[in-house]
């Protein structure tokens, strides 16, 4: 950042003949850091059109900037970059003719969603940064994603067959029972754990903050954030799924990716099998106790004094929707939104990491 500060910030300001705002400052910051133009897939129809692919890298920066700046549409996006000089070649558009147009834009970030572009820079900035850092703890929550299409319809339930009354017969065993999601993640591996989950548009429902059930349709975004408030791992559900589902898979992936010691979660987590593989990983689990309508044990001090680091969630989850463009999702698809959501994550964990250095 000193860097960027002492002799980047100069340089530029000197070769545009114009001084940088400090939201410019903050997208060549982020930029800088997380460099998604290496990571644009190099496609059989790109690999020989060199043009092709520097626009397809101007377009990753762009729609970085877009998360930054909270643009809701894509055509805000190309105005601004038409309109703002500075902005343009902080992207890779030399002159207003290089900007592309809206459709080019879409199918380029069609192509970025199904590569999983935004998944793997997440990836690259967590090995790069964290890898060999003792993380203390680790704070699990999820939020609702408002989506613009439809709610699928859910398939119609089945009955079931009805059970004989009185005594089983001398001999006869009974069915073994079903095994449930959360048994079978205990033994599953996060990736498969991952592919059995929901992940279309649907109606979710909760309480809020204040106690009151809300509704909403589109979906849920699950993140394991650490202390200093970087998202260490995260995914993407239908809205209806229920928090304590992603618990185990979030957990395993994020204990394959640094070292850590503390799981905090709220009452929504608190079920035998996620304490189970969170001790079996090396983990101290600290959940609220979910009542179920009878008396709970309170947290010892200690352990409601960690507690209280949870908010690391909260406050990420709040970002992501306030400064980060959570809230402005017009794309349709589990795998568009969750290419624009992996966007935001990015540009927060740059700059969450830019505040610490500084």
């Amino acid at each position: 950042m000193g860097t960027l500060q002492r002799s980047l910030f100069p340089k530029l300001e000197e070769s545009w003949n114009a001084p940088l705002t400090e939201k410019e400052k903050q997208l060549i910051s982020i930029l800088e850091l997380v460099q998604v133009e290496r990571f644009v897939p190099k496609s059989s129809d790109t690999q020989w059109l060199g043009r092709k692919l520097r626009e397809r890298e101007s377009i990753a920066r762009s729609f970085v900037a877009k998360s930054v700046y909270g643009y809701p549409f894509t055509s805000s996006l190309i105005e601004a970059l038409k309109t703002t000089p500075s902005l343009r070649k902080i992207c890779g558009f030399e002159k207003v003719s290089d900007i592309t147009s809206e459709s080019t834009f879409s199918r380029a970030f069609g192509e970025f969603a199904d590569s999983g572009l935004g998944d793997r820079v997440h990836e690259a900035l967590v090995e790069r940064s964290l890898k060999t850092e003792l993380v203390g703890h680790i704070s699990r929550d999820s939020t609702a994603i408002e989506g613009r299409e439809k709610p699928a319809k859910k398939p119609p339930k089945q009955n079931p067959s009805p059970k004989k009354r009185g005594r089983r017969p001398k001999g006869e065993q009974s069915e073994p029972k079903e095994e449930t999601r959360l048994e079978r993640q205990v033994h599953q591996s996060a990736e498969q754990a991952l592919d059995e989950l929901p992940v279309v548009c649907d109606v979710g429902t909760k309480k809020n903050s204040k106690g009151h059930k809300v509704s909403w349709i589109g979906y849920k975004f699950h993140a394991d954030v650490n202390d200093c408030g970087l998202p260490v791992s995260v995914a993407m559900t239908s809205a209806s799924l229920h928090d304590s589902q992603v618990a185990i898979p979030l957990m395993k992936i994020s204990s394959s990716k640094i070292t850590y010691c503390y799981d905090l979660m709220d009452s929504a987590y608190d079920a035998g099998q996620i304490c189970e593989v969170s001790r079996s990983l090396g983990h101290v689990p600290i959940i609220d106790k979910n009542s179920r309508g009878k008396d709970i044990i309170p947290m010892a001090p200690h352990e409601a004094a960690r507690y209280k680091e949870r908010t690391a969630a909260e406050r990420f989850n709040s970002r992501l929707k306030e400064e980060f463009g959570a809230n402005n999702i017009m794309v349709r698809g589990a795998l568009k939104v969750k290419a624009h959501l992996m966007f935001g994550v990015i540009a927060i964990f740059a700059d969450q990491l830019l505040k610490l250095v500084t």
